[in-house]
């Protein structure tokens, strides 16, 4: 799949805080700024759940819970889901969401939605990558908390069986240091997998985002959100709504203003030269 213009992914993630209302106000949010997409996470709480964690006591807004239990009361399920994809219908808004394991894969099938993605976390989750990929559809794949031979083993995968894909270069630090997100490597992606490259960043401003489109990157994925400050883990490293603004209002110049690099001679300037031209 080539994309015509940069296509820009909202990232809701979980920043709904298991309040589809929060998801209502986020996907007003994403298709008023511009963005081309919003995207969720799903996860089966009782599998993804790392067992050294699950009962960990956690602070949150439901009082003090353990981590699994807190994972089940942010996740969204069918009559939730349900009613996102009917408001994205109604929004004319493209959604899809990153499965956290294989069951929650099979749960998405039903929306038959347009795209899949493979979050960082879940790069070297082999078994998950080739039920994904098995489906052929077109993938997304974040490669934060990764070596290179974890890409390479990823790609391998669905090139095997035959599902198109894009890589997104990402930093899973939230938020990211500007020190660390090494942009460069979109070259790098670009030569060695012959695909689409994007960026999924973390970092708090938009310009590295900026950046990585200037770098060729043809799909920018970002975390949004309704408050920097609300309770949640991806907050801080999320978008709000002045920050969307700027992200869409400058990508969407981009393009206009890089050209096709092919020297030209504009009318205005044989005019101007008309007026300065002494010999």
């Amino acid at each position: 799949m080539k994309f015509k213009n940069t296509f820009l992914i909202a990232e809701i993630g979980i920043n709904h805080n298991g309040d589809v209302k929060n998801a209502f106000k986020l996907i007003d949010l994403a298709k008023d700024c511009g963005f081309d997409s919003v995207k969720f996470q799903k996860r089966t709480p009782e599998i993804t759940t790392p067992k050294s964690k699950a009962n960990d006591l956690r602070d949150t807004p439901w009082g003090k819970i353990t981590y699994l239990d807190y994972k089940k009361k942010i996740e969204f399920g069918k009559k939730e889901f349900d009613q996102i994809d009917k408001y994205c219908r109604k929004k004319d808004i493209i959604w899809f969401a990153s499965p956290w394991d294989i069951p929650s894969n099979n749960f998405l099938k039903k929306y038959n939605l347009k795209y899949n993605k493979i979050a960082s976390p879940m790069l070297t989750n082999h078994k998950l990558l080739e039920h994904v990929s098995k489906q052929k559809k077109f993938t997304f794949i974040s490669t934060g908390m990764s070596q290179m031979s974890d890409v390479v083993k990823a790609v391998n995968i669905f090139k095997k069986n035959k599902c198109k894909f894009s890589i997104l270069h990402s930093v899973s630090d939230y938020p990211s240091e500007e020190k660390d997100l090494n942009l460069n490597l979109i070259n790098i992606y670009k030569k060695k997998f012959k695909v689409d490259i994007g960026y999924s960043g973390h970092e708090k401003g938009v310009s590295p985002s900026i950046m990585a489109v200037c770098l060729g990157a043809q799909v920018i994925e970002r975390h949004i959100t309704l408050d920097r400050t609300m309770w949640g883990t991806d907050q801080a490293a999320s978008l709000e709504k002045r920050g969307m603004i700027e992200l869409v209002n400058v990508v969407r110049k981009i393009k206009i203003c890089l050209g096709d690099g092919k020297k030209k001679f504009l009318n205005s300037e044989k005019n101007k030269l008309k007026e300065n031209k002494y010999w």
